[in-house]
């Protein structure tokens, strides 16, 4: 898929693509730091129909959205001739007992035999981090292992 980047003289920068229905879905980013989430009519790709602006928490949060499921399912069409093997997605919610701590200290791979292999924060993903990758409440967690011990990551990261 082409996403199309246009300068916009002293507003920012679009960043966009086509969708199947013919308009084009995309992001303006302002100079001044504001996002705008952007579509177009279906006979003008160039007349905005709609704009949505987005602080950064919910561009973060709408990228966590988008991008966490396409990175799971391609997880799991990767595991799909591996019996027993699943991934799930996993969050540090707010009060989770390992926000503001490492991977490291959950112990996570020890206790479930399951990996955290992937984590989403900001709409940025942060592949195969190491025991010293410190987690923020907010985040998604990708897990692959066992049913049993995708269940019991998920314990311990809600209650410890």
């Amino acid at each position: 898929m082409n996403v199309d980047v246009t300068p916009l003289p002293g507003i920012g920068v679009r960043k966009d693509f086509e969708v199947a229905a013919g308009r084009r879905i995309g992001v303006v980013t302002h100079r001044d730091g504001h996002i705008e989430l952007i579509v177009s009519y279906p006979d003008d790709p160039d007349a905005i129909a709609a704009s949505l602006p987005l602080t950064n928490e919910e561009a973060a949060a709408l990228a966590n959205l988008l991008g966490a499921p396409q990175l799971v399912a391609r997880l799991r069409e990767e595991h799909r001739d591996l019996p027993g093997i699943s991934t799930r997605q996993l969050p540090i919610a707010d009060g989770s007992p390992f926000d503001g701590r490492t991977l490291g200290e959950t112990g996570m791979r020890t206790r479930t035999k399951a990996s955290i292999v992937a984590v989403m924060r900001a709409g940025q993903i942060h592949p195969s981090p190491g025991p010293d990758f410190t987690f923020t409440a907010g985040d998604l967690l990708v897990v692959v292992g066992t049913s049993e011990g995708l269940d019991a990551a998920g314990k311990i990261l809600t209650h410890g």
